[in-house]
């Protein structure tokens, strides 16, 4: 009876093994709403006119979006088991549509800061998890490649977002376009919340003939995340991912036009070439953590990035090509870190708990990205180029290789056993 009504569960009308791969273009639009937080470049310019304030001042609003973005995701992820996977969608995309709505009525860049920064940014937090958890649970058997896919939504937001708002900037200006993509924002993720549903404990994908592929294997998992030494090996090595990525895109364009002296229109495009790449590579390392040990993916990933350190390094005045694949690899990486990292999560961590469990990995995210943003500012300030940033870049890469081959690994001395059906 049971098999008989599971048999009958339906998405958009369609059987639930076909129906399920809808949600992924839904979750990638919840994130494509969520990251466009990244295109706060096309406001920054015309407020630093409007305002007469400097380029310190004038990423205020970007920075503190960053953080309490990544503080709510780690909040949210022990909230969505409890009020449900539509209503935390709901209240990310009302608190992402008021940011917006009440940036539109800022006077100054203080107020700017608490609406777009801290409000927007805590909305991203809590919807940022939705899609990867629903996705996850409709997708037991490819969970690395779907959830992968639909973080692709958040890596291309800027491409879609930052020329929609540079258009409607030109027609309306800067604050009525806030209020256009806030209302816009808020109503989009609030009909594809209603989509935004777990599937029945007992469902189980059927493969071609019709039979549900049920695991009867059991697998262990750790009792606890901070007793096992699985959990700070992918802690570190995520957050010397995002450190790394992070750096990277934000002196992308002034290295271009500083080290490369390209002139600054190419360096603006070729951020879109970049962020291709950072979108790109979500659902291939997420396929390739499907597939692979973690670990080997990891240094994979930070051979790479060494590549790119060891390029720019070397890197010549009108050197284009140099630039733009070491800066292509590094986005690539950090791309392919944000799919990794949920996908690892899923894979040596409890998957029934796994909105709590990435909540508190992606807590390295908003490490590296405090860490990163901070750092290259200072590097640049001490020795008045942006290539020594390239030096610990290099090194970190370095002692990621070495931290992923020795604790990117399951210890399972500190496992239980659970089944996985």
């Amino acid at each position: 009876m049971i098999d008989s009504q599971l048999k009958d569960i339906a998405i958009f009308g369609l059987p639930a093994d076909k129906g399920r791969w809808l949600l992924i273009p839904l979750g990638m639009t919840i994130l494509l709403c969520l990251g466009s937080v990244y295109s706060w470049s096309v406001f920054r310019t015309p407020l630093e006119g409007e305002w007469n304030i400097g380029a310190t001042q004038s990423l205020l609003p970007y920075t503190f979006a960053l953080v309490f973005y990544a503080v709510f995701v780690t909040i949210a992820g022990f909230y969505i088991p409890r009020i449900g996977t539509q209503k935390v969608t709901v209240i990310g995309g009302i608190f992402v549509g008021a940011g917006y709505i009440l940036s539109s009525f800022a006077s100054n860049i203080e107020i700017m800061t608490l609406t777009y920064g801290v409000i927007a940014g805590t909305g991203v937090g809590i919807a940022y998890g939705v899609p990867m958890v629903v996705v996850a649970k409709w997708f037991p058997d490819r969970k690395g490649l779907t959830v992968g896919l639909t973080l692709i939504g958040f890596g291309l937001s800027p491409l879609i977002t930052a020329p929609l708002a540079n258009s409607l900037i030109d027609v309306y200006t800067v604050k009525p376009t806030l209020r256009i993509m806030g209302i816009a924002f808020t109503a989009i993720i609030l009909l594809i919340a209603i989509a935004m549903k777990l599937p029945p404990p007992d469902w189980h994908p059927r493969n071609n003939l019709g039979i549900q592929v049920k695991s009867s294997a059991t697998i262990p998992y750790p009792v606890s995340l901070f007793k096992s030494r699985s959990f700070y090996g992918l802690w570190i090595c995520y957050a010397i991912g995002t450190l790394v990525g992070l750096s990277a895109i934000g002196i992308s364009s002034s290295v271009g036009q500083e080290i490369i002296n390209i002139n600054p229109k190419l360096a603006a495009s070729s951020v879109s070439l970049f962020a291709l790449f950072n979108g790109l590579s979500r659902p291939l390392f997420g396929w390739l953590s499907d597939r692979f040990k973690p670990h080997y993916v990891a240094i994979a990933s930070y051979t790479l990035i060494l590549i790119a350190c060891i390029l720019m390094l070397n890197a010549e005045e009108g050197q284009v090509a140099t630039y733009l694949v070491a800066f292509a690899l590094v986005w690539f990486c950090l791309g392919g870190w944000l799919a990794m990292a949920p996908t690892t999560t899923l894979r040596f961590f409890n998957p029934d708990r796994y909105a709590q469990n990435y909540g508190l990995v992606f807590t390295a995210y908003g490490v590296g990205a405090l860490l990163g943003t901070l750092a290259t500012g200072q590097i640049r300030d001490w020795f008045g180029s942006y290539t020594y940033a390239f030096y610990p870049m290099g090194l970190l890469a370095i002692i990621g290789m070495v931290v992923a081959s020795m604790m990117l690994k399951r210890d399972r001395s500190s496992y239980r056993v659970t089944s996985n059906g």
